[in-house]
């Protein structure tokens, strides 16, 4: 499970054969802090895009820059053992920088998958992958469901039980 964790110059030499194999390179990104049912939904219509699946798991740093305070709950090697566990995720790896511009540069993935909140003019390399042949797909998202709703409820139950 934890081969799946590669660092990126070890995984351009697997996508890169695997590519030279036949196999279709799917690739997305985020923080996946606290793992839910529209994560999972998510990872499983990416990885229908193709044969191989590979995630860029923003680093605990990338998380901090890019998302409020006191993120991410889950250290980033915990966040990406979970994800290993996962059937559908076939590699990650863990970037440090706020987007995954440069994996997606290495990479050259055949298909690009963002949640469907995000229109394609906005989507961190779709050009790239759209200018080498490949295709942007964005994927509807859960409703109501996001790490940030999950604290929020949290938070509001933990205030209702032990404010009294």
């Amino acid at each position: 499970m934890l081969s799946k964790i590669l660092k990126l110059q070890d995984l351009i030499k697997i996508v890169n054969d695997l590519r030279k194999s036949g196999k279709k390179i799917v690739f997305t990104n985020g923080c996946f802090d606290i793992l839910h049912v529209g994560h999972v939904r998510y990872l499983a219509a990416a990885r229908s895009q193709g044969d191989v699946l590979v995630v860029g798991l923003n680093s605990d740093a990338s998380v901090r820059f890019i998302k409020p305070e006191n993120r991410p709950i889950v250290s980033q090697n915990q966040r990406a053992e979970v994800l290993a566990g996962l059937e559908c995720v076939d590699y990650i790896t863990v970037f440090n920088e706020p987007d995954p511009l440069k994996i997606i540069k290495e990479l050259k993935p055949d298909v690009l998958v963002k949640g469907a909140d995000w229109i394609e003019a906005e989507i961190i390399g779709a050009d790239i992958v759209k200018a080498n042949g490949g295709k942007v797909v964005r994927v509807r998202v859960v409703p109501e469901i996001s790490t940030s709703r999950i604290i929020q409820r949290i938070a509001k139950r933990y205030q209702q039980e032990y404010s009294e």
